[in-house]
């Protein structure tokens, strides 16, 4: 999709409400589970909130709007998203890839939930998943990957997918539909989770998968009113309100992730460096040729796990804290949460202080570090 609007207009474009004199400005959150029914069968009113929101819709318009999509769906998070897609696309003797190499949770549910009902699954990472692809019928690609930010080529793996009849799923969380927009690259849906840049304040859980093709997205919304997976009226009017400057917040963090980047991949205690927007990174070709932004996360390798500890301990703004996306830079040990990474592995997700400030304290925390 393109628009002759740069991305804080667009986000803000999108979460405004209608311009009714007298109105507000602000839109409100409708927080309901029971509306008053009219007396015949009339369709399209809300009647239960376990099915519908106004809150909802508002906020399903406006994340399709910046996906470049016909229709979104919200739910409680974006593994509830995920799930919902899932279910919807597979059926008992399909076959199904997931990254080997992206969101760990990802491959738990398809194991644990998938599996035992039929559906076979096959892990390949970012790498090889355009090859292991030709024999699918759904495929779930996540670029760039969590945590190692590697990069699909989604153009090939569109092709690839879509000339044997299979769906194509992008897990769009860390690129944001402003780095990112898969649907105009071959994508079937998009799946996301919208607790990272898009709410931005590390305060709220929420997901969405979006599309263009009316039949999927019936059969996505079938999964979220049957599992009753929804979004809260009061957070989906949370991340409508966040919306409006993820424009702003998201410029910044990939500024400073760059930034971040440039200074560590010459840093003597830091023994590698991966951001998909370095020239000379594995991922910056397929980078460059399908996203606007290359994100806010830099994953970094340091000596040891005592290392990424003593990293946070003599910093004055890093925080340890899993996740990414808001509006303070963390740190996170992957490790520890079972990725197949070194113990000194560390995915630094960028906030949005001062690019010098941020820059200066990182490379005084690291001072005593060596390789």
């Amino acid at each position: 999709m393109t628009s002759r609007y740069g991305d804080s207009t667009r986000s803000l474009k999108a979460t405004r409400s209608l311009a009714i004199p007298g109105q507000p400005v602000a839109p409100h959150p409708v927080l309901a589970s029971t509306y008053h029914l009219p007396a015949d069968d009339t369709a399209d009113l809300d009647t239960y909130g376990r099915s519908s929101n106004p809150t909802w819709r508002h906020l399903e318009s406006a994340l399709a709007e910046l996906e470049g999509a016909a229709g979104a769906l919200v739910f409680g998070s974006g593994m509830a998203a995920i799930g919902a897609a899932l279910r919807a696309l597979t059926q008992p003797g399909s076959v199904l890839v997931v990254p080997a190499d992206g969101y760990y949770q990802v491959r738990r549910y398809a194991v644990e939930h998938l599996v035992p009902v039929g559906v076979k699954v096959v892990e390949a990472a970012s790498s090889q998943i355009c090859d292991v692809s030709a024999g699918a019928d759904v495929v779930l690609a996540e670029t760039p990957t969590n945590p190692g930010l590697d990069v699909v080529d989604l153009y090939r793996l569109a092709a690839i997918c879509h000339d044997r009849g299979a769906r194509l799923i992008v897990d769009n969380t860390t690129a944001t539909p402003l780095g990112q927009q898969p649907l105009s690259l071959g994508a079937d849906l998009v799946v996301a989770s919208a607790s990272k840049a898009l709410s931005g304040h590390s305060d709220l859980l929420a997901g969405y998968v979006a599309g263009n093709q009316p039949e999927l997205m019936a059969a996505v919304e079938r999964q979220r009113i049957l599992a009753g997976a929804i979004l809260g009226a009061f957070e989906a009017w949370l991340v409508l309100r966040s919306l409006g400057s993820a424009g702003l917040r998201y410029d910044r963090q990939c500024r400073n992730a760059q930034a971040l980047a440039t200074m560590l991949r010459g840093h003597p205690g830091v023994r590698a460096v991966r951001y998909p927007g370095l020239v000379g990174d594995p991922a910056y070709p397929a980078a460059a040729a399908q996203m606007r932004r290359f994100g806010g996360l830099v994953s970094v390798e340091l000596a040891d796990a005592a290392a990424v500890h003593a990293l946070v301990q003599r910093s004055e703004l890093l925080i340890a804290a899993t996740s990414f996306g808001g509006i303070h830079t963390s740190v996170d040990r992957r490790a520890r949460w079972g990725d197949p990474v070194g113990d000194g592995f560390a995915r630094i997700a960028v906030g949005i202080e001062d690019t010098d400030d941020l820059l200066a304290d990182v490379e005084r925390a690291l001072g005593g570090n060596r390789r």
